[in-house]
Protein backbone atom coordinates (compact mmCIF):
# COMPACT_ATOMS: atom_id res chain seq x y z
CA UNK A 1 0.00 0.00 0.00
CA UNK A 2 0.66 3.58 -0.38
CA UNK A 3 2.00 5.60 2.75
CA UNK A 4 -1.19 7.35 2.91
CA UNK A 5 -3.19 4.49 3.18
CA UNK A 6 -0.96 2.63 5.58
CA UNK A 7 -1.81 5.35 7.59
CA UNK A 8 -5.60 5.55 7.48
CA UNK A 9 -5.77 1.79 7.74
CA UNK A 10 -3.69 1.82 10.81
CA UNK A 11 -5.63 -0.72 12.87
CA UNK A 12 -8.62 -1.25 11.40
CA UNK A 13 -8.16 -4.87 10.99
CA UNK A 14 -6.69 -5.65 14.56
CA UNK A 15 -9.98 -6.77 15.84
CA UNK A 16 -11.07 -10.16 14.15
CA UNK A 17 -13.68 -10.77 16.82
CA UNK A 18 -16.34 -7.86 16.22
CA UNK A 19 -14.53 -6.73 12.81
CA UNK A 20 -14.63 -3.27 15.06
CA UNK A 21 -12.63 -0.40 12.50
CA UNK A 22 -11.11 1.30 15.28
CA UNK A 23 -9.05 -0.80 17.55
CA UNK A 24 -10.17 -1.61 20.78
CA UNK A 25 -8.79 -0.03 24.51
CA UNK A 26 -8.40 -3.20 26.72
CA UNK A 27 -7.61 -0.82 30.15
CA UNK A 28 -7.07 -3.98 32.13
CA UNK A 29 -3.69 -4.34 34.45
CA UNK A 30 -3.94 -8.18 34.77
CA UNK A 31 -4.71 -11.23 32.98
CA UNK A 32 -6.28 -14.43 33.71
CA UNK A 33 -4.53 -17.44 32.87
CA UNK A 34 -6.42 -20.56 31.35
CA UNK A 35 -4.70 -23.04 33.88
CA UNK A 36 -1.03 -23.82 35.30
CA UNK A 37 1.63 -23.32 33.04
CA UNK A 38 -0.83 -21.25 30.47
CA UNK A 39 -0.90 -17.61 29.44
CA UNK A 40 -2.94 -15.82 26.67
CA UNK A 41 0.10 -13.88 25.89
CA UNK A 42 -0.72 -11.48 28.16
CA UNK A 43 0.37 -11.63 31.85
CA UNK A 44 0.70 -7.95 33.07
CA UNK A 45 -0.41 -4.98 31.31
CA UNK A 46 3.30 -3.58 32.02
CA UNK A 47 4.96 -6.35 29.78
CA UNK A 48 2.34 -6.22 27.44
CA UNK A 49 -0.72 -4.91 25.94
CA UNK A 50 -3.15 -4.97 22.86
CA UNK A 51 -3.68 -1.65 22.47
CA UNK A 52 -0.26 -0.96 23.01
CA UNK A 53 1.15 -3.87 20.91
CA UNK A 54 -1.00 -2.27 18.05
CA UNK A 55 0.67 1.18 18.32
CA UNK A 56 4.45 -0.30 18.80
CA UNK A 57 3.42 -2.90 15.95
CA UNK A 58 2.44 -0.09 13.99
CA UNK A 59 5.25 2.24 14.61
CA UNK A 60 7.72 -0.25 13.92
CA UNK A 61 6.04 -1.12 10.28
CA UNK A 62 6.23 2.78 9.66
CA UNK A 63 9.89 2.83 10.68
CA UNK A 64 11.04 0.02 8.93
CA UNK A 65 12.37 -1.11 12.20
CA UNK A 66 12.04 -4.75 14.24
CA UNK A 67 10.23 -3.41 17.70
CA UNK A 68 8.47 -0.57 18.42
CA UNK A 69 7.99 1.01 22.04
CA UNK A 70 5.70 3.50 23.53
CA UNK A 71 6.19 5.35 26.69
CA UNK A 72 4.58 7.88 28.65
CA UNK A 73 6.37 10.71 26.81
CA UNK A 74 9.23 11.37 24.01
CA UNK A 75 11.81 12.58 27.27
CA UNK A 76 10.69 8.87 28.42
CA UNK A 77 11.62 7.26 25.51
CA UNK A 78 14.77 9.50 24.83
CA UNK A 79 15.47 8.30 28.85
CA UNK A 80 14.96 4.49 28.19
CA UNK A 81 17.49 4.43 25.35
CA UNK A 82 20.58 5.97 26.99
CA UNK A 83 19.57 3.72 29.58
CA UNK A 84 21.43 1.17 27.24
CA UNK A 85 24.67 3.04 27.91
CA UNK A 86 26.37 2.89 31.43
CA UNK A 87 29.05 4.73 33.62
CA UNK A 88 32.22 6.03 31.18
CA UNK A 89 30.38 5.44 28.01
CA UNK A 90 30.73 8.59 25.84
CA UNK A 91 27.86 10.04 23.24
CA UNK A 92 28.38 12.06 20.94
CA UNK A 93 25.08 14.80 20.34
CA UNK A 94 24.09 17.65 18.52
CA UNK A 95 25.23 20.50 19.89
CA UNK A 96 22.04 22.75 18.80
CA UNK A 97 19.91 19.70 20.62
CA UNK A 98 16.35 20.08 22.70
CA UNK A 99 16.67 21.44 25.69
CA UNK A 100 14.59 18.77 27.45
CA UNK A 101 17.58 16.31 26.08
CA UNK A 102 20.43 18.53 27.41
CA UNK A 103 18.59 18.53 31.06
CA UNK A 104 18.53 15.09 30.89
CA UNK A 105 22.18 14.37 29.85
CA UNK A 106 23.62 17.01 31.64
CA UNK A 107 21.65 16.79 35.15
CA UNK A 108 20.48 13.72 35.43
CA UNK A 109 22.03 11.21 33.57
CA UNK A 110 25.86 12.97 33.91
CA UNK A 111 25.49 11.73 37.73
CA UNK A 112 25.49 8.10 36.68
CA UNK A 113 29.07 8.48 34.91
CA UNK A 114 27.20 9.02 31.00
CA UNK A 115 29.80 11.37 29.29
CA UNK A 116 27.88 13.76 26.37
CA UNK A 117 30.00 15.73 24.24
CA UNK A 118 28.27 18.63 21.95
CA UNK A 119 29.31 18.77 18.50
CA UNK A 120 28.26 20.34 15.76
CA UNK A 121 27.22 17.19 13.43
CA UNK A 122 27.54 18.47 10.19
CA UNK A 123 31.07 19.52 10.23
CA UNK A 124 33.49 16.87 9.99
CA UNK A 125 36.25 18.53 11.36
CA UNK A 126 34.25 18.42 14.86
CA UNK A 127 32.69 14.96 15.42
CA UNK A 128 35.35 12.63 13.05
CA UNK A 129 38.00 13.38 15.71
CA UNK A 130 35.55 11.99 18.62
CA UNK A 131 33.81 8.82 17.03
CA UNK A 132 36.54 6.59 18.11
CA UNK A 133 35.89 5.27 21.23
CA UNK A 134 32.39 7.11 21.36
CA UNK A 135 29.53 4.36 22.36
CA UNK A 136 26.75 6.11 19.88
CA UNK A 137 26.11 9.30 18.39
CA UNK A 138 22.73 11.17 19.22
CA UNK A 139 21.19 13.00 16.00
CA UNK A 140 18.64 15.21 15.26
CA UNK A 141 17.97 16.58 11.36
CA UNK A 142 16.41 19.07 11.37
CA UNK A 143 17.80 20.19 14.75
CA UNK A 144 15.61 21.50 17.01
CA UNK A 145 15.59 24.79 17.04
CA UNK A 146 18.12 26.17 14.29
CA UNK A 147 16.82 23.62 12.01
CA UNK A 148 20.75 22.08 10.86
CA UNK A 149 20.74 19.35 8.12
CA UNK A 150 23.08 15.72 9.55
CA UNK A 151 23.61 12.92 6.99
CA UNK A 152 22.35 10.13 8.53
CA UNK A 153 23.40 7.52 6.05
CA UNK A 154 27.13 9.02 6.38
CA UNK A 155 27.17 9.16 9.64
CA UNK A 156 25.54 6.16 10.43
CA UNK A 157 28.46 3.95 7.91
CA UNK A 158 30.77 5.54 10.02
CA UNK A 159 30.07 4.51 13.22
CA UNK A 160 29.47 1.07 12.52
CA UNK A 161 33.17 0.82 12.08
CA UNK A 162 33.92 2.17 15.62
CA UNK A 163 31.22 0.29 17.10
CA UNK A 164 29.10 3.19 17.78
CA UNK A 165 25.10 2.92 17.34
CA UNK A 166 23.43 5.97 15.81
CA UNK A 167 20.10 7.16 16.97
CA UNK A 168 17.91 9.63 15.55
CA UNK A 169 15.43 12.25 16.98
CA UNK A 170 12.65 11.59 14.21
CA UNK A 171 10.17 13.82 15.93
CA UNK A 172 10.58 16.69 13.08
CA UNK A 173 9.88 14.60 10.38
CA UNK A 174 7.70 11.29 11.55
CA UNK A 175 8.22 8.04 9.51
CA UNK A 176 5.86 9.32 6.59
CA UNK A 177 8.68 11.99 5.34
CA UNK A 178 12.13 10.42 6.91
CA UNK A 179 13.06 6.86 7.96
CA UNK A 180 16.31 7.10 9.46
CA UNK A 181 16.73 3.08 10.03
CA UNK A 182 16.53 2.69 6.19
CA UNK A 183 19.53 4.93 6.04
CA UNK A 184 21.65 2.97 8.24
CA UNK A 185 20.27 3.94 11.66
CA UNK A 186 20.49 1.91 15.16
CA UNK A 187 17.26 3.45 16.78
CA UNK A 188 14.89 6.16 15.97
CA UNK A 189 13.20 8.20 19.00
CA UNK A 190 10.08 10.12 18.82
CA UNK A 191 7.73 12.80 20.68
CA UNK A 192 4.33 11.68 19.93
CA UNK A 193 3.27 13.90 21.36
CA UNK A 194 4.20 16.28 18.44
CA UNK A 195 3.40 15.92 14.60
CA UNK A 196 2.10 12.21 15.37
CA UNK A 197 -0.52 12.59 17.72
CA UNK A 198 -1.07 15.85 16.43
CA UNK A 199 -4.09 17.26 18.55
CA UNK A 200 -1.86 18.65 21.26
CA UNK A 201 -4.16 16.21 23.83
CA UNK A 202 -1.64 13.57 24.45
CA UNK A 203 1.54 13.24 25.70
CA UNK A 204 3.89 9.70 24.42
CA UNK A 205 7.25 8.67 23.25
CA UNK A 206 8.21 6.41 20.60
CA UNK A 207 11.31 4.19 20.05
CA UNK A 208 11.56 1.74 17.00
CA UNK A 209 15.04 -0.58 17.08
CA UNK A 210 16.45 -2.06 14.33
CA UNK A 211 18.34 -5.81 15.07
CA UNK A 212 17.03 -8.71 17.32
CA UNK A 213 20.05 -8.26 20.37
CA UNK A 214 19.36 -4.43 20.51
CA UNK A 215 15.70 -5.02 19.93
CA UNK A 216 15.94 -7.56 23.38
CA UNK A 217 18.09 -5.27 25.46
CA UNK A 218 15.38 -2.59 25.06
CA UNK A 219 12.50 -4.66 25.54
CA UNK A 220 13.99 -5.67 28.82
CA UNK A 221 14.82 -2.23 29.50
CA UNK A 222 11.20 -1.17 28.67
CA UNK A 223 9.34 -4.11 31.36
CA UNK A 224 12.08 -3.07 34.03
CA UNK A 225 11.69 0.88 33.84
CA UNK A 226 8.13 0.66 33.47
CA UNK A 227 7.86 4.06 31.42
CA UNK A 228 4.39 2.57 29.62
CA UNK A 229 2.02 4.22 27.93
CA UNK A 230 -1.38 3.95 29.44
CA UNK A 231 -4.29 1.70 26.69
CA UNK A 232 -6.47 4.59 26.08
CA UNK A 233 -3.33 7.19 25.32
CA UNK A 234 -2.17 4.68 23.05
CA UNK A 235 -5.77 4.92 21.24
CA UNK A 236 -5.88 8.26 20.83
CA UNK A 237 -2.21 8.34 19.33
CA UNK A 238 -3.28 5.30 16.88
CA UNK A 239 -6.41 7.83 15.87
CA UNK A 240 -3.57 10.69 15.49
CA UNK A 241 -1.49 9.00 13.06
CA UNK A 242 -4.63 8.35 10.67
CA UNK A 243 -4.90 11.70 9.65
CA UNK A 244 -0.85 12.24 9.89
CA UNK A 245 -0.41 12.33 6.08
CA UNK A 246 -3.11 14.96 5.53
CA UNK A 247 -1.85 17.44 8.38
CA UNK A 248 1.28 16.93 7.81
CA UNK A 249 0.89 18.01 3.65
CA UNK A 250 -1.17 21.20 5.11
CA UNK A 251 1.69 22.06 7.85
CA UNK A 252 4.44 22.15 5.03
CA UNK A 253 2.24 24.12 2.70
CA UNK A 254 1.52 26.56 5.37
CA UNK A 255 5.35 26.25 7.00
CA UNK A 256 6.72 26.86 3.26
CA UNK A 257 4.51 29.72 2.52
CA UNK A 258 5.41 31.94 5.78
CA UNK A 259 9.12 30.71 5.51
CA UNK A 260 9.43 32.39 2.34
CA UNK A 261 7.22 35.58 3.85
CA UNK A 262 9.79 36.22 6.37
CA UNK A 263 13.05 36.00 3.99
CA UNK A 264 11.61 39.14 2.22
CA UNK A 265 11.24 41.15 5.38
CA UNK A 266 13.27 43.65 6.26
CA UNK A 267 12.73 43.27 10.15
CA UNK A 268 13.60 39.33 9.66
CA UNK A 269 17.62 38.72 10.10
CA UNK A 270 17.62 34.98 8.92
CA UNK A 271 15.21 32.05 8.37
CA UNK A 272 15.80 28.33 8.88
CA UNK A 273 13.88 26.36 7.01
CA UNK A 274 15.23 23.00 4.96
CA UNK A 275 12.55 23.59 2.45
CA UNK A 276 14.37 26.92 1.25
CA UNK A 277 16.78 26.48 -1.21
CA UNK A 278 18.71 29.19 0.53
CA UNK A 279 19.32 26.40 3.29
CA UNK A 280 23.00 24.94 3.72
CA UNK A 281 21.86 21.58 4.19
CA UNK A 282 19.07 22.42 1.45
CA UNK A 283 20.22 19.14 -0.69
CA UNK A 284 21.28 16.79 1.67
CA UNK A 285 17.74 17.06 3.61
CA UNK A 286 16.16 15.80 -0.05
CA UNK A 287 17.90 13.21 -0.33
CA UNK A 288 17.32 11.68 2.83
CA UNK A 289 13.76 12.93 3.19
CA UNK A 290 10.82 13.67 1.31
CA UNK A 291 9.02 16.61 3.04
CA UNK A 292 10.49 20.03 4.44
CA UNK A 293 8.47 19.74 7.19
CA UNK A 294 5.94 22.46 9.77
CA UNK A 295 8.80 24.22 11.75
CA UNK A 296 10.46 27.49 11.36
CA UNK A 297 13.13 29.55 13.14
CA UNK A 298 13.99 32.62 12.29
CA UNK A 299 15.74 35.94 13.55
CA UNK A 300 14.68 39.17 14.24
CA UNK A 301 17.36 42.16 13.79
CA UNK A 302 15.36 44.13 16.62
CA UNK A 303 15.01 42.86 20.24
CA UNK A 304 11.94 44.65 20.60
CA UNK A 305 10.48 42.32 17.92
CA UNK A 306 10.66 39.33 19.98
CA UNK A 307 8.05 40.98 22.65
CA UNK A 308 5.72 42.05 20.54
CA UNK A 309 5.31 38.90 18.40
CA UNK A 310 5.50 37.18 21.48
CA UNK A 311 2.18 39.06 22.95
CA UNK A 312 0.64 40.54 20.03
CA UNK A 313 -0.01 37.94 17.54
CA UNK A 314 -3.77 36.82 17.75
CA UNK A 315 -3.72 33.64 15.55
CA UNK A 316 -0.29 32.78 17.01
CA UNK A 317 -0.12 31.85 19.92
CA UNK A 318 2.65 32.08 21.99
CA UNK A 319 3.20 28.39 23.79
CA UNK A 320 5.85 25.69 23.77
CA UNK A 321 5.78 22.12 22.22
CA UNK A 322 5.15 21.77 18.08
CA UNK A 323 3.14 19.73 15.89
CA UNK A 324 -0.17 20.37 16.54
CA UNK A 325 -2.93 21.59 14.23
CA UNK A 326 -2.52 25.69 15.80
CA UNK A 327 0.54 27.38 15.17
CA UNK A 328 2.54 28.00 18.09
CA UNK A 329 5.46 30.87 18.67
CA UNK A 330 8.17 29.99 20.98
CA UNK A 331 11.40 31.91 22.24
CA UNK A 332 13.68 29.14 22.98
CA UNK A 333 16.24 30.90 25.05
CA UNK A 334 13.42 31.37 27.64
CA UNK A 335 11.83 28.13 27.06
CA UNK A 336 12.88 24.98 25.28
CA UNK A 337 16.14 25.87 26.40
CA UNK A 338 15.64 27.87 29.39
CA UNK A 339 17.85 25.79 31.48
CA UNK A 340 21.15 25.72 29.58
CA UNK A 341 23.53 28.32 30.75
CA UNK A 342 23.65 31.64 28.66
CA UNK A 343 27.19 31.76 27.34
CA UNK A 344 26.74 27.86 26.68
CA UNK A 345 23.20 29.52 24.10
CA UNK A 346 25.12 31.85 23.05
CA UNK A 347 27.80 29.67 21.33
CA UNK A 348 25.20 27.02 20.29
CA UNK A 349 23.44 29.55 18.43
CA UNK A 350 20.71 30.13 20.67
CA UNK A 351 20.42 33.67 21.06
CA UNK A 352 17.71 36.30 22.61
CA UNK A 353 16.83 37.00 18.85
CA UNK A 354 15.82 33.49 17.40
CA UNK A 355 12.06 32.75 17.44
CA UNK A 356 10.78 28.92 16.26
CA UNK A 357 7.23 28.41 14.64
CA UNK A 358 5.46 25.57 14.52
CA UNK A 359 2.94 26.44 11.86
CA UNK A 360 0.06 24.50 12.07
CA UNK A 361 -2.77 24.17 9.33
CA UNK A 362 -5.07 27.28 8.95
CA UNK A 363 -5.58 29.10 6.42
CA UNK A 364 -2.39 30.50 5.66
CA UNK A 365 -3.60 33.94 4.36
CA UNK A 366 -4.79 35.02 8.48
CA UNK A 367 -1.39 33.44 9.58
CA UNK A 368 0.53 36.27 7.15
CA UNK A 369 -1.82 38.60 8.35
CA UNK A 370 -0.95 37.87 12.02
CA UNK A 371 3.09 38.44 11.15
CA UNK A 372 2.06 41.53 9.05
CA UNK A 373 0.27 43.05 11.94
CA UNK A 374 3.60 43.13 14.11
CA UNK A 375 6.17 43.14 11.79
CA UNK A 376 4.64 45.54 9.37
CA UNK A 377 4.20 44.58 5.72
CA UNK A 378 6.82 42.89 3.89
Amino acid sequence: MKKETRFVHIGSSEDRVTGAVSPPIYPATTYRHPGPGQSTGYDYTRTGNPTRDILENTIAELEEGDRGFALASGMAAITLVFSLFGPGDRILVSDDLYGGTWRLLERVLGRFGLRAEYVDLTRDDQWLPRLPGAAAVFVETPSNPLMKIVDIERISRLAKRHGALVIVDNTFMTPFWQRPLTLGADVVVHSATKYLGGHNDVLAGLIVSKGRELSDRLTLLHHSVGAILSPHDCWLLLRGMKTLPLRLRRHEENAAAVARWLSGHPRVREVYYPGLESHPGYELHWRQASGAGGMVSFRVWNLEDVERLLSETRVILFAESLGGLETLITHPARQTHADIDPAVRERMGITEDLLRLSVGVEDVSDLLDDLAGVLGPR
